[in-house]
């Protein structure tokens, strides 16, 4: 579904993302891994649209979708739910939600948000609420409904469970199972190494912009050289350990 080629980007000298290979097939759950600074982060918003590109090509669904504009990656089925959620706090959980509809032109929103509100009882609840009222684990389930609204075929997160309670963690990665269950294609970036790896059936290591690894997600794992070397080390929860954030 997803093919990367060589990408490269840039921020002046800094090379966020350099010469990355990387894909996702139909239906399947790969993640990133790698230290703050690796290049992460970049590499989403590159895929999204909102970085530019300094070499390299993104094909989606066979179609170069390298200078297309952000519209046009989401009309194709490219979502992204990015780090901090970034929902709109002044406006209703409803509201927000129709945001994810803004390139629509189907008569089926309503049946969609009908849906959402289903899977989402807490947002069903609040809806004529103002977002800025819900948990954090209540507005990251937000975003992550603003994204589905946008009917996507591939969904890209980033740290989607950054700051979040355990109950909600879990809940997360429940919900990212059921999607892919449904169809839906995942690209996780995630700080908790041992959630992420159990849910994907491969994984990508970047360290300083480069893949230094990438492997089937079991294999990845139980790779205590790969922890030790790239992740930082592990925390008892499973987590990784992040290193200091690079300029």
């Amino acid at each position: 579904m997803l093919e990367v080629e060589a990408l490269n980007v840039t921020y002046g000298r800094t090379r966020a993302v350099q010469s990355l290979d990387m894909t996702v097939g139909d239906n399947e759950v790969v993640t990133v891994l790698g230290s703050n600074g690796a290049g992460k982060t970049s590499l989403l918003r590159a895929l999204q649209g909102a970085v530019g590109t300094s070499g390299g090509r993104i094909v989606f669904d066979g179609k170069d979708m390298t200078s297309k504009s952000p519209a046009a990656r989401v009309k194709a089925g490219m979502v992204l739910v990015p780090e901090g959620r970034q929902i709109f706090v002044s406006m209703t959980v409803n509201e927000n939600l129709l945001m994810g509809a803004y390139l629509r032109r189907d008569d089926n929103i309503e049946k969609d948000l009908t849906e959402i509100y289903d899977r989402f009882p807490n947002l069903a609840e609040r809806r004529h609420m103002s977002a800025k009222t819900l948990s954090g684990g209540e507005q990251q389930m937000l975003a992550i409904g603003r994204a589905l609204v946008g009917r996507p075929r591939l969904i890209m997160l980033d740290e989607p469970s950054l700051g979040l309670s355990p109950l909600y963690v879990d809940r997360l990665f429940n919900l990212l199972g059921e999607l892919n269950k449904d169809g839906i294609a995942i690209l996780l970036v995630e700080q908790n190494t041992s959630m992420a790896l159990d849910i994907a059936s491969r994984g990508y290591v970047l360290e300083l912009g480069r893949k230094v690894l990438e492997d089937q997600a079991e294999a990845l794992a139980t790779n205590t050289a790969l922890t030790e070397a790239y992740l930082g080390g592990s925390d008892g929860d499973g987590s990784a350990r992040v290193l200091e954030e690079q300029p």
